[in-house]
């Protein structure tokens, strides 16, 4: 429900698109409006581009699918207001199957009599650039090529996003009338591929997307960029593509994939251009359901395949593919936010409200406690981002009971407390989690089922990080030991930290912790906290990865037994 006082914050939108309608309520707070947050989420499945045809050919929209919509909107009416949405806080916007409909004009009339809501029309180039808005909403940042499929049409552009502004091609996005229904009215009209209707179909798809490439004029430095890279970036959205990226996440090499979300999910080209591999997935007869692939996303896999195979011959070359949860709902809202909102990363608002009073000075202590050697080329382990937000959800699981907070901690960002953020990546997701599940003890803390899913996060956490994440989770045990309530009203404890080299030649980080007052004044809970950190340097420990040893002292004395 709807907090009180809150109301005002809301917004009402109904997404009338070609294959579903879907309606949304939004807080737009500002201090969380940067995520997206959702209050109410639900879709009619009333597909008015299928609504269109009869046996193969065009007709108008029929009047029983008005009466469905009609009443689905009515319903949505009630619910707006059970939430006391502000009546001028609530929009109907429609797409490709509205805008190409022979009774159009009527069909808008009919809404507007019973409901008393105008249906807005989203014109070809604008409903492109609202698309790009909604990819650029659901990651921290974007570089690359961004194609939206949707039912009737899809859209191709450029974006680049950078502290909040946005560029895109002048001329919007091309608009091509390739959408995933569309297409597989199209491919059922031509025939076997190895027909002459079939090869046409394919020479005029891959014609019209050469010329797409051509008309929105990727920029030269973005095209130099790439090549540093060995490809572009390309960001996808749109029902027919997030089937796919679904497809590939029950496809993945981690079994099963631990993250049930789109949004955020990366695969390679390769992986995606693998149309065989894709469609064979979908037709195994002894395989379960696909996680939130319909049979009617099932259904239109073939044409998606066909499409993203011409997407192999007509883009220029990819390395990464992305898939983003971002629509309409998303693009308009992020269209009309301040830059100084957008420019937040997704992690960091998500937390915020978590958020203890010293988080800053936390962030300090934890930040100067992760400084990398020579021989692993990086800057810094962790960006300044997932610091803050780390430091700001350090706390969030404390009042759990023992037996549970490190399990709901890992399980926080997929099924927990951040599962909904709005903007994170996969690999964000396995970071937090595992840096929150070790603050609370880690691997050995949680019980066998939450540790085969810490296991299948790792995955996705980067080779070169995984071990930082353990220790730097035990580092933060130790600050919330000493700093209870996240608030620091005086200097309990400092962190320095320095590399050396054992016997053998390995790196060992040498960790201190300086505290106010002896080592023997401190309580057992604190000991245990500080007992971690030195285990983290313990090969055995390590689950198989790389790590470093520790040389773990208190006050310039040493901790404990250090392993040779």
């Amino acid at each position: 429900m709807a907090k009180v006082g809150k109301s005002s914050q809301l917004h009402g939108l109904v997404d009338m698109g070609s294959n579903g309608i879907r309606f949304s309520i939004t807080d737009l707070s500002p201090a969380t409006q940067r995520i997206l947050p959702t209050v109410y989420l639900d879709r009619a499945a009333i597909s008015l581009y299928d609504a269109q045809y009869e046996n193969g050919k065009l007709v108008p929209i029929p009047g029983d699918t008005t009466k469905q919509v009609i009443k689905s909107l009515l319903r949505f009416k009630s619910t707006c207001e059970d939430f006391a949405v502000p009546e001028k806080h609530i929009r109907i916007v429609a797409t490709e199957a509205t805008r190409k409909a022979r009774n159009s004009e009527d069909f808008r009339s009919r809404i507007k009599e019973a409901t008393g809501w105008t249906v807005e029309l989203l014109p070809k180039e604008m409903e492109g650039r609202i698309g790009a808005l909604g990819v650029a909403s659901s990651c921290e940042s974007v570089i690359g090529l961004m194609m939206d499929l949707g039912g009737g049409s899809t859209q191709l552009t450029w974006i680049m996003t950078k502290n909040g502004k946005m560029e895109m091609s002048e001329r919007g996005s091309a608009s091509l009338p390739y959408g995933a229904a569309a297409l597989t009215q199209r491919l059922e009209e031509a025939g076997s591929p190895d027909s002459e209707a079939f090869k046409a179909l394919e020479s005029e798809v891959l014609s019209d997307l050469k010329t797409a490439v051509q008309d929105i004029r990727i920029p030269q430095h973005m095209l130099d960029l790439s090549e540093s890279y060995d490809g572009l970036q390309l960001y996808l959205s749109g029902g027919g593509f997030r089937g796919w990226g679904f497809v590939l996440m029950s496809e993945h090499w981690i079994q099963p994939y631990p993250i049930p979300i789109i949004n955020g999910f990366r695969t390679t080209n390769d992986r995606f251009q693998d149309t065989q591999a894709i469609q064979a997935a979908v037709q195994k007869p002894d395989t379960p359901d696909i996680f939130r692939v319909s049979a009617r996303r099932a259904s239109q896999v073939p044409a998606v395949a066909f499409l993203v195979t011409c997407l192999s011959k007509a883009l220029p070359r990819i390395t990464h593919v992305h898939f983003c949860q971002g629509g309409v709902r998303e693009g308009i809202y992020f269209a009309e936010m301040d830059p100084k909102w957008r420019r937040e990363a997704p992690l960091v608002t998500a937390t915020r409200c978590y958020a203890p009073p010293s988080t800053q000075v936390l962030a300090d202590m934890l930040h100067s406690a992760t400084v990398p050697p020579l021989s692993m080329r990086r800057q810094e382990i962790f960006g300044e981002n997932l610091i803050t937000a780390f430091t700001q959800a350090m706390f969030a699981h404390m009042a759990h009971v023992k037996d549970v907070r490190g399990g709901a901690a890992l399980r926080s960002t997929t099924t927990g407390i951040f599962a909904a953020a709005h903007g994170l990546s996969h690999e964000g997701r396995a970071l937090l989690a595992i840096l929150l599940c070790e603050r609370y003890g880690g691997y050995s803390s949680i019980s066998p089922t939450e540790q085969d899913f810490y296991g299948r996060m790792l995955q996705l956490v980067p080779r070169d990080v995984r071990w930082w994440c353990m220790y730097l989770g035990r580092v933060a045990a130790v600050l919330a030991s000493v700093y209870p309530a996240g608030t620091v009203r005086e200097s309990r404890v400092a962190v320095d930290v320095q590399w050396t080299q054992t016997k053998k030649d390995k790196e060992k980080l040498c960790v201190d912790f300086r505290f106010s007052e002896e080592r023997d004044g401190l309580d057992q809970g604190l000991d245990a906290a500080l007992g971690k950190v030195e285990k983290a340097g313990k090969k055995k420990n390590w689950n198989g990865e790389d790590g470093y040893k520790v040389l773990l002292t208190v006050n310039g004395r040493d901790y404990g037994c250090e392993e040779k």
